[in-house]
């Protein structure tokens, strides 16, 4: 019952802004520079048919989604090591400082002179996303039970056991915070990676195009498609690692 007053709640939302749409795409009154909702989704339709979409879309999926696993999985590593060495924290905290503070479009220019066009989208989304990861996981060791850190000696859990049993179940709930911002972020800026470096195969190769030669329906379209994908995406691993989390609590799981 819950789920579906959430998800009625959500369609009259989603109703309501679709409305405001339409109302100002008919007071404008010039589809080249507001089209209809229904011109848009017609466009997706007709879109979706089409094996050169799919393709299109998996390839940038592909690169974000590699961005993403990669930001993480050093994000991790760089938050283990500065929360056991001091020295490498006071040496990477103004590094990671920089790079969040740096505009994206910043980083596409300079990075663009090393990095090939494919890759370099992959490389935008680990810049924006390891600063999060980062800073979340070490929040999360650092706010680990000094209580449990206590009983794990005391008991002598290997080093394994005292991952599992105490300091997992005190990272998760940081850790997926550090996923739900980073995976939006992605998807901005792994798309205007490919805006700004128009690889072969890309939304954002299309994106340019459509802005290029006025196709302000295709430039709607895909923009309505990234937005899709992106929730998508991030509701699908989100419960994923949501699952996983479950599977631990603090003092639990499985030894």
């Amino acid at each position: 019952m819950k789920a579906l007053k959430k998800l009625a709640k959500n369609l009259i939302v989603l109703i309501f802004w679709l409305g405001v749409w339409q109302v100002l795409a008919l007071i404008v009154a010039k589809p080249l520079l507001l089209p209809a909702p229904p011109a848009v989704l017609g466009r997706i339709a007709q879109l979706i048919i089409s094996a050169e979409f799919w393709y299109i879309t998996a390839v940038s999926l592909g690169r974000i989604l590699l961005g993403v696993v990669c930001a993480m999985a050093l994000g991790v590593l760089l938050a283990l090591a500065t929360s056991r060495w001091a020295l490498l924290r006071s040496l990477f905290s103004p590094l990671l400082t920089v790079i969040k503070s740096t505009p994206v479009a910043s980083f596409i220019i300079l990075l663009i002179l090393w990095v090939g066009r494919d890759i370099l989208p992959s490389v935008i989304v680990v810049l924006m996303a390891l600063p999060i990861v980062w800073s979340n996981v070490s929040t999360g060791i650092s706010q680990t039970d000094p209580l449990l850190i206590e009983m794990a000696r005391v008991y002598r859990f290997s080093p394994w056991r005292r991952l599992r049993r105490v300091y997992i179940p005190s990272v998760m709930p940081h850790f997926l915070a550090a996923c739900r911002s980073c995976l939006g972020l992605a998807w901005k800026a792994g798309v205007a990676a490919e805006v700004l470096t128009v690889p072969a195969l890309s939304i954002g190769k299309i994106l340019y195009e459509s802005k290029l030669y006025w196709e302000t329906l295709d430039l709607f379209a895909w923009t309505v498609v990234v937005i899709i994908c992106s929730l998508i995406i991030e509701k699908v691993l989100i419960a994923a690692i949501a699952a996983i989390s479950k599977s631990y609590s603090v003092g639990g799981g499985k030894s």
